[in-house]
């Protein structure tokens, strides 16, 4: 049994002391131990980079770097980077957005650039002062803290609106006062809440110049809840042309799809996966160009709750002879600053789409969404979901069977027209020992 002692000053060592007293505190083995130095770069300075990014980093952590190729856009082509360990996913995404390549792409519906964030505090006995005098304490702060907006309202960006709401739910008597932002191209996480830390400390002083009690200052903090900052996109045809398969007509494809989408509209239990498939093509690329896929997920959530019962985040209609399908997602992503920049694969990936604007990359994010939510259901109401990604997970079932290159070649011939299981590829490779024997 490996002795359990709490590891004292640890932040403080070098890497290399880091790995040698987790390998001496996790693994009964060197064997273990020795992957903190095969995925290490041998570029050192590039390495020192990567170890800047966190915290007592012991190692590199590798996810495939992939692409989607000819995702068409308001008639503009890209070729989406996507960073994802599932299998499936970016072949998925591909077909859709082949398929959907020829019917016109993807196009925009609506797109909003609105970001948010929030000072709570509490100000005794200034309730109908703050009603009548609203407006003028807004000049004030954003006259506060127009030093630190100016270079962001160069670029077209800054403070765009305030709100103030008293809060006495549950026995809370706080004020939200909201402050509302444009951070142009970049996601503006660290712009927001130094603004908003710059007008928590101006409060108190607007107090003081108009002979009111000191406000308690709670917090000053960002949201990354951004119903306002959000894109919405359409894929349509007419219904003749939804030949995705031959196991269904087109009608009758296009009747259960819509079908299916409602179901995820109405019930949870359809409504998580369904939104979690949107979120396997949205999320690969947020990483792939280095930008908070937490905050992207926590976003869409949020917003799928919108209404009081957790739903779909897309929806499908056929209306005069035409299918439409449709997916909003808030979400808050940059271009500039950040790891977009100096992570040299995010840096890669926004080359590859030609270095888009922050409103350019959320439609990109969304359309492989879209994609991979279009394939996943397509799949479910034909063929089923599994027929197409036990194919693709075969080269993981194999490797994880520490099957042989010949192995692998033969097992994909002989799934080729077959159902891909693990039992199944277990019986193939013994089956396959045994005949070599």
């Amino acid at each position: 049994m490996i002795e359990q002692t709490k590891i004292r000053g640890f932040s403080q060592l070098e890497t290399d002391e880091k790995r040698k007293i987790i390998a001496q505190a996790c693994f009964n083995n060197q064997h273990e131990a020795d992957y903190f130095n095969e995925f290490t770069l041998n570029d050192k300075a590039l390495q020192e980079t990567f170890e800047q990014f966190s915290e007592n980093t012991l190692t590199n952590h590798h996810l495939p770097f992939g692409v989607i190729p000819n995702v068409r856009i308001d008639d503009r082509i890209y070729h989406v980077p996507a960073v994802i360990e599932e299998s499936s996913v970016i072949a998925a995404a591909a077909k859709a957005a082949s398929f959907w390549f020829d019917r016109g792409g993807f196009k925009t519906i609506d797109e909003r650039f609105v970001k948010n964030g929030q000072v709570y505090f509490s100000w005794n006995n200034t309730d109908k002062w703050l009603e009548t005098n609203k407006n003028k304490l807004f000049s004030y702060l954003k006259n506060a803290t127009s030093h630190l907006t100016e270079s962001m309202e160069k670029r077209g960006g800054g403070i765009t609106g305030f709100d103030i709401k008293k809060l006495t739910d549950n026995n809370l008597d706080a004020y939200k006062l909201t402050v509302y932002f444009n951070t142009a191209d970049s996601m503006g996480a660290n712009f927001i809440n130094t603004v908003l830390e710059e007008i928590a400390n101006a409060l108190p002083l607007f107090a003081e110049q108009h002979n009111m009690n000191e406000p308690e200052i709670i917090m000053a903090i960002l949201s990354n809840y951004t119903p306002e900052n959000s894109v919405t996109l359409e894929l349509s045809c007419p219904v003749e042309e939804l030949t995705w398969n031959s196991t269904l007509p087109p009608k009758q494809f296009a009747e259960k799809f819509v079908k299916a989408m409602q179901i995820a509209q109405n019930d949870v239990s359809r409504a998580v996966t369904h939104n979690k498939g949107i979120m396997n093509g949205t999320d690969a690329v947020v990483l792939a160009t280095g930008n908070d896929y937490r905050a992207t997920e926590a976003a869409v959530h949020a917003f799928a709750s919108e209404g009081g019962q957790y739903s779909s985040l897309s929806k499908a209609e056929i209306s005069d002879g035409i299918f439409r399908m449709q997916l909003k997602l808030p979400m808050a992503l940059g271009t500039v600053g950040g790891l977009t920049k100096i992570h040299p694969t995010a840096s890669l990936a926004l080359k590859m789409l030609n270095n888009p604007t922050a409103p350019e990359l959320m439609k990109i994010a969304a359309a492989a969404g879209l994609a991979n939510n279009f394939a996943a259901v397509a799949a479910l109401v034909s063929t089923g979901i599994q027929h197409g990604h036990m194919k693709l997970h075969l080269n993981n079932i194999l490797m994880s069977e520490n099957a042989t290159q010949e192995q692998r070649r033969l097992a994909k011939k002989w799934f080729a027209n077959r159902t891909v299981s693990v039992q199944a590829v277990r019986a193939f490779l013994q089956n396959h020992n045994e005949m070599a024997q």
